[in-house]
C-alpha cells in the first residue's frame, strides 16, 4: 500500500493502520495525522457521524476483517458515554488461493480494506479480450469453470534464467478448474503439458484492435496452445474445449514470478517429502520430511522434474497439486487471516499477478468469484489430472495421449456437474419429486406433440432430432420450431400438466432424467394446437444418443483433496 501517496503517515506500517472501535465492533481505518484524505483514490467522502472530518478521522470498514494494530489495545476512548452497543462476534473468514503452479487467486472481498482497498487494487489487474472464446460476463448462480494457466515466460527481475531464452510464454502448468452450481464441491483438473491435442484455428485481437486469425495445428503438444504464432489464452482455451468437450467460461494466468511474491506474503508454505531432494538443476535442495518454502525455493519446488517418481511432468503435476492443496490450507489459517500486514501483501501480489479476461478483469467481479469460490469445504475440492497413456507413435516416449478407456467418463462427470467426492445430496424430498415426473402412464408416440427448437447444440441438431423422431420413433406429431430465444446447458422438455403423459413418453425415448422435464404451459404448434417445447442444449449428443446425465463420478479415478497433507515422492 502506498501510504504517502494515500495521504498517510511516511513509513506506516500496513498493519497499524487499523483500529478497533469498540462502540461498533468493526475495524477502522485511520487516516494520517496529516490528511483527512480517504484511503484510496476516488471521491471524498462525508466525514462519519461523530467526527468533524479533522486529522485521525476513521473510514469504516464493515466487518471485522482486521485485527487490532500491534502494539495497541483497541481506540483511543472519543468520551462519549450511554449505553454501549452489543459487540459482534469475529465472523468466521475462510480464503481460498487458486495457482497453476505459477498461478494464484486470493479472496480479496474479506479482509484489509474492504470495498475502498478493492478500487486501489483494480489498476494491479491485466486483462485480455479473448474475443469468441469463453463466457462473457461472470454469472454468481451457476456452475462455472475457469481455465488456470501457468507460463514459462521469463517475466520479472530474476526469472532470466528460467524457461527457453525465446519463449513467448507457453502453457507451462494449466488446471481446469470446474466449481459446482451448489458450491458443495470443485474439481481442478490437470492438463499435462505434453499432451498431444489438435490446436484450433483461434481468433485473436491485436492491439489495434484488429482480428487476427491464428490457424491452428494437428497432433502437438498442447503446450504450443499459447504464447506461438500468436497464441492467447483464448486459444488455450478453445483448445481445452475441443480436447474435453467441457465449455471453459473464463481464464487466469500468470507467469513465475506469482509463485515467488505470494509463497512469501504469506511466510512460506509447508511442504512435505519422503525422500530428502538435492536438485542441481532446479537448485531446490530439501530434507525428507516437512519444511517451508518461500520465494526462489518455492518455484523450485513446483517446477523440478527430476526430484520426484519417474522424472516426468505427469509426477511433476502430482507435487503441484500437492502444493496447491498446501497453499489453500495456509491461506485459510487464522495466522494469515487475522494478519492485516499480510492481506495487504497478497492483495497487492495475487492482483498484480494475475491476467485475465475482460469477463472477470474487474477486482469487483474477482471479489465475486471469490466469495463463491470460498463456499466450498476443502474436503471437497479434488485434484485429478487428464488420464492419459504414453503416446504408441513414439519410440521414446516423451508425448502422451488422452486415455480413451477413462479420460470421456471423468469428462462427462465434470460436464455435468458430478463431484468427485461424496457430498451431501439433496434434500431427499427434492429428489423424490424429480424422480417421481417419470413415474406413471405414457401416452402412445403418435400422441405426442412436440416443437423442437435449438439452444446450444450444434447446427442442424433440431432437424437431424426431428428426421429420428418421426422416421424412427413414431412421433409423427413433432415439428422444427428453429432456434430458442437462448441458449441452455441442459435439453429441456417443457410440458403442461394435461402433457405430463406425453412428456413421459418423449422423456423415455430421447434418454432424459426427471430434471430435464420442466412442468409448465404448453405451446400451439403450426397447427393451432398445443405442443410441448423440447430445446436441444449444449450437452445433446445427437439424435438417438439417450441424455440421463452422469450421476456419480468414475471410481477408477486417480484423485487427491485440498483438506489433506500428503508427502511428494
Amino acid at each position: 500500500m502506498d501510504a504517502p501517496g494515500r495521504g498517510r503517515s511516511e513509513g506506516m506500517d500496513p498493519a497499524d493502520q487499523w483500529v478497533l472501535n469498540p462502540e461498533t465492533g468493526e475495524y477502522e481505518l485511520r487516516s494520517g495525522p496529516s490528511a483527512p484524505r480517504s484511503a484510496v483514490p476516488g471521491p471524498r467522502r462525508s466525514a462519519p457521524p461523530g467526527t468533524d472530518g479533522a486529522a485521525g478521522a476513521r473510514t469504516r470498514i464493515p466487518g471485522r476483517a482486521v485485527p487490532p494494530p500491534r502494539g495497541r489495545r483497541g481506540a483511543p476512548d472519543d468520551g462519549r458515554r450511554g449505553r454501549r452497543p452489543a459487540q459482534r462476534k469475529p465472523k468466521a473468514k475462510r480464503a481460498l488461493l487458486w495457482t497453476g503452479g505459477t498461478m494464484a487467486f486470493v479472496v480479496l472481498a474479506t479482509g484489509a480494506g474492504g470495498c475502498l482497498y478493492l478500487e486501489h487494487l483494480e489498476g494491479n489487474v491485466t486483462t485480455t479480450d479473448v474475443g469468441g472464446a469463453g463466457r462473457g460476463d461472470f454469472r454468481r448462480d451457476e456452475a462455472f469453470n475457469i481455465l488456470v494457466i501457468g507460463t514459462d515466460k521469463r517475466t520479472g527481475e530474476g526469472n532470466e534464467g528460467y524457461g527457453d531464452k525465446n519463449s513467448a510464454g507457453h502453457a507451462d502448468t494449466t488446471v481446469l478448474l470446474h466449481v459446482s452450481e451448489d458450491r458443495s464441491n470443485a474439481t481442478a483438473l490437470s492438463i499435462p503439458r505434453d499432451l498431444i491435442v489438435d490446436i484450433p484455428d483461434c481468433p485473436t485481437r491485436q492491439e489495434d484492435g484488429t482480428e487476427k486469425v491464428v490457424p491452428g495445428l494437428q497432433g502437438v503438444r498442447f503446450n504450443r496452445s499459447l504464447g506461438e504464432a500468436g497464441r492467447d489464452p483464448g486459444c488455450t482455451m478453445l483448445t481445452v474445449e475441443q480436447a474435453t468437450g467441457i465449455p471453459v467460461d473464463h481464464f487466469m494466468m500468470a507467469d513465475f514470478n506469482a509463485v515467488k511474491t505470494l509463497t512469501t506474503a504469506v511466510d512460506g508454505i509447508p511442504v512435505c517429502l519422503e525422500h530428502p531432494v538435492d536438485d542441481e538443476e532446479s537448485k531446490l535442495r530439501l530434507p525428507a520430511g516437512e519444511s517451508t518454502v518461500e520465494g526462489e525455493q518455492a518455484l523450485a519446488f513446483v517446477r523440478t522434474r527430476h526430484s520426484f517418481g519417474n522424472q516426468g511432468d505427469l509426477d511433476r503435476i502430482k507435487v503441484q497439486q500437492h502444493f496447491l492443496a498446501s497453499l489453500m490450507r495456509k491461506m485459510s489459517s487464522s495466522d494469515t487471516l487475522t494478519s492485516p500486514a499480510k492481506l495487504v501483501k497478497l492483495a497487492e501480489a495475487a492482483t498484480k499477478a494475475l491476467t485475465v479476461d475482460t469477463g472477470i478483469g474487474r477486482v469487483s467481479t474477482l471479489k465475486d468469484v471469490a466469495l463463491e469460490l470460498k463456499k466450498v469445504p476443502p474436503k471437497n475440492i479434488s485434484f485429478t489430472t487428464v488420464p492419459v497413456k504414453d503416446n504408441p507413435a513414439e519410440k521414446i516416449k516423451a508425448t502422451v495421449v488422452l486415455d480413451e478407456s477413462k479420460a470421456p467418463r471423468l469428462f462427462e462427470a465434470i460436464r455435468n456437474d458430478v463431484s468427485l467426492t461424496e457430498v451431501k445430496r439433496r434434500k431427499k424430498k427434492e429428489k423424490d419429486a424429480v424422480a417421481a415426473r417419470l413415474k406413471g402412464e405414457k401416452a402412445p408416440a403418435s400422441e405426442v406433440r412436440v416443437q423442437v427448437l435449438n439452444g446450444g447444440a450444434p447446427s442442424g441438431s433440431a432437424q437431424e432430432t426431428l428426421r429420428w423422431l418421426q422416421v424412427e420413433q413414431g412421433v409423427t406429431k413433432s415439428e422444427n420450431a428453429g432456434n430458442a430465444d437462448e441458449d441452455l446447458k441442459k435439453t429441456t422438455l417443457e410440458y403442461a400438466p394435461d402433457q405430463a403423459a406425453q412428456a413421459r413418453r418423449l422423456a423415455d425415448i430421447l434418454g432424459l432424467s426427471g430434471s430435464a422435464m420442466k412442468p409448465g404451459e404448453s405451446v400451439t404448434n403450426f397447427q393451432g394446437l398445443p405442443a410441448m417445447t423440447l430445446i436441444l442444449g449444449e450437452d445433446f449428443k445427437g439424435a438417438g444418443v439417450p441424455l440421463t446425465p452422469l450421476d456419480k463420478a468414475p471410481d477408477d479415478i486417480e484423485k487427491s483433496t485440498a483438506d489433506k497433507v500428503e508427502c511428494a515422492s
